[in-house]
């Protein structure tokens, strides 16, 4: 086994991933229906958000480059992070530093985790809705209102109540039509390639890292290695032994924390699926169509399919026909990845 995947089902009321135009959706020409979904770059942010906390560690700084013009002006210029698997969310969320001119050479990492949006789990178990609000603060006497003419001069408040004569019109409200909230199943995937999870390749054609990064590393206690990719440096067994168990926690308790604080949701886990298999980890939590009503789609998780161990929490029970729901659901999905990270033998690849 050399790559596990991970399939996670989570539950979403009236809610919002990300703002653009409310809510980000996309079109499902098959339902004709618009799908909210929650980008894999978000996810992966809410990933490597949990993985700091539980490794109670701040992650690694970026830096931001600008130049001045010869109007005194700031441009930005390059955006690069750190280039150190020192960091555990370097390590796992990869990096790419590439130098305005091209004097220096590129370094990237490509992440070992590969990581999708969060989507319906079926377009007719997952929507949006629209909903009008407003912004009223019209109980507040101390409010400041303030007007321009054309000429950008504030006016008065003679000229402010002259304005408003015969207008039927709040200048401490301000009415939000059209916004956009997601609700339904929604799953999202994750696959780890455990062969590159713990290494960094050592190509001088094309660099993961520095010379002065590697040097650090084998002073780290960081070992050459050969794998099926060439010579690698891999993380030694105590960097090993401490990041594995924060990255099974931070994989199956990651949440959108960035939904705006009028739209929580606490986006509960449902079911936890993992494989070895990606064709079994699709099949182990999916939706099918009724055959006696039109338009109509039940969610199913398979809980004893051969290949996949899947973790239902009792949650679960108000959405999807199940009988393996427990209160350590997840609990027991985090020790069983931990068992599986550990078992593979990262230095002895080939």
């Amino acid at each position: 086994m050399t790559t596990i995947y991970i399939r996670t089902l989570k539950r979403a009321e009236h809610t919002v991933f990300c703002v653009a135009d409310g809510q980000k959706t996309y079109y499902d020409p098959q339902f004709s229906k618009r799908i909210p979904y929650s980008s894999g770059q978000q996810v992966k942010r809410s990933f490597i958000d949990s993985l700091s906390r539980a490794l109670n560690e701040i992650p690694s700084p970026t830096t931001f480059v600008f130049s001045k013009n010869s109007k005194g002006e700031m441009k930005e210029d390059e955006v690069y992070a750190t280039c150190d698997p020192s960091y555990a969310d370097q390590l796992f969320g990869g990096w790419m530093k590439a130098s305005k001119g091209g004097k220096d050479r590129t370094i990237k990492r490509r992440s070992p985790l590969s990581i999708s949006s969060m989507r319906g789990l079926h377009p007719l178990l997952a929507g949006v809705d629209s909903e009008n609000i407003s912004f009223d603060r019209s109980d507040r006497p101390n409010n400041e209102v303030i007007i321009r003419n054309e000429k950008g001069e504030e006016l008065t408040e003679d000229q402010i109540s002259e304005l408003l004569v015969g207008k039927d019109r709040s200048l401490s409200r301000k009415w939000i039509p059209d916004n956009r909230r997601a609700t339904g199943l929604f799953v999202q995937d994750m696959a780890i390639d455990l062969r590159r999870l713990f290494c960094v390749l050592l190509n001088k054609l094309e660099p993961e890292i520095t010379d002065e990064t590697e040097a650090k590393l084998r002073e780290a206690g960081w070992k050459e290695t050969q794998t099926v990719f060439g010579t690698c440096l891999v993380a030694p067994a105590a960097v090993r032994e401490k990041l594995i168990p924060a990255l099974a926690h931070a994989i199956i308790n990651w949440t959108i924390t960035s939904n705006q604080s009028r739209t929580f949701s606490l986006m509960e886990t449902l079911a936890v699926s993992i494989s070895d298999n990606a064709n079994r980890i699709a099949g182990s939590i999916r939706a099918k169509l009724k055959e006696e009503e039109e338009n109509k789609a039940e969610p199913i998780i398979e809980e004893d399919m051969k290949g996949v161990e899947s973790f239902v929490t009792l949650s679960a029970g108000g959405y999807i026909r199940t009988k393996k729901e427990s209160v350590d659901a997840l609990d027991k999905a985090e020790q069983y990845l931990i068992s599986q990270l550990l078992a593979f033998d990262y230095e002895n690849q080939l």
